[in-house]
Formats: structure tokens, sequence, C-alpha cells
């Protein structure tokens, strides 16, 4: 067991989350499952707390009521390695009502943001070069979905 968790604060979409989630990343599953019972206070039967793996790494779902928000002081960030990673988890995660953001940032349909990032950027980023860095970092502003030829191309 991993000494430190996310825990993910849902209204009442925690298990359509993990879902999304665990369908979307590889080494992914539930682990376990909590209800509430009669005491409430979510209607007896329903979920209350999802244990759920992402590509590796653990995290808690809590179906805890509309008392807190998502905003883009947390985000997950994803290191992909192709371009094809990128377009695969930006259509996934945006799909059904997610909204792009600048830079690689999107938010999905529940208000989770992420940063889906190649790791050519930071490399590109980290150039001994400051001209291209400079170069790469402007084009990266342009950006919604970060595109790996254009990044190579500044």
């Amino acid at each position: 067991m991993q000494k430190i968790t996310t825990y993910l604060w849902f209204d009442d979409q925690a298990e359509e989350a993990v879902n999304l989630y665990t369908s979307v990343f590889k080494d992914s599953r539930v682990v376990d499952v909590q209800r509430y019972g009669p005491a409430g206070p979510g209607p007896a039967g329903s979920v209350m707390v999802m244990k759920f793996v992402l590509a590796g790494q653990e995290f808690i779902a809590l179906n805890g009521g509309p008392e807190f928000k998502f905003n883009e002081s947390v985000s997950l960030y994803v290191d992909c390695t192709s371009q094809e990673e990128v377009d695969e988890l930006w259509e996934k995660l945006t799909a059904d009502g997610g909204q792009e953001g600048p830079c690689g940032w999107l938010k999905d349909r529940f208000g989770l943001s992420w940063q889906i990032i190649p790791r050519t950027l930071t490399d590109l980023l980290a150039d001994k070069d400051p001209a291209r860095s400079e170069r790469v970092m402007k084009a990266m502003f342009e950006m919604k979905k970060i595109d790996i030829q254009a990044l190579r191309d500044a």
C-alpha cells in the first residue's frame, strides 16, 4: 500500500468517474467499494467510497455531496510517450462535457483538471539552447492539446 493516496471528492458521481478513469488508463482497476447504509448521509446502497488504481497509482473517490468542487489548483499530470497517447487521452477525457484548456490542460466532465503532457515537451523545454527552448515555450502557449510535431518544428 502506498503511504500517500490522492482523495477525490465528488458530489454523487464517484462511481461514474471511476468507471471512466479505469476504462481510459492501462493497469487500472477498482479495488474496493463501500456503500452508504441506512444511516446515510447518502441514499442506502449508493456508493460512498471507491478505492481504485490508475496506471498503478492508488486513488480514493468519495460521494461527499455538493459542498466542495474541483478547481485548477490541483490537477492530475499524465506523462505521455507519444502523440497517439496524447490524442487518445485528450479525446476520452474531454468527451461528454469535458473542457479543453490551455497548454495541455483540460477538465473532464466531472470538473477534475488533467495535464496531458508529452515527455517531448519537457525535454524540449529543457533544451540547452535557450533560443530553442523559448520558441518551444511560445509554441506551447498557443496550443490547447499539445502537438509534438509543432513543438519540434519550433
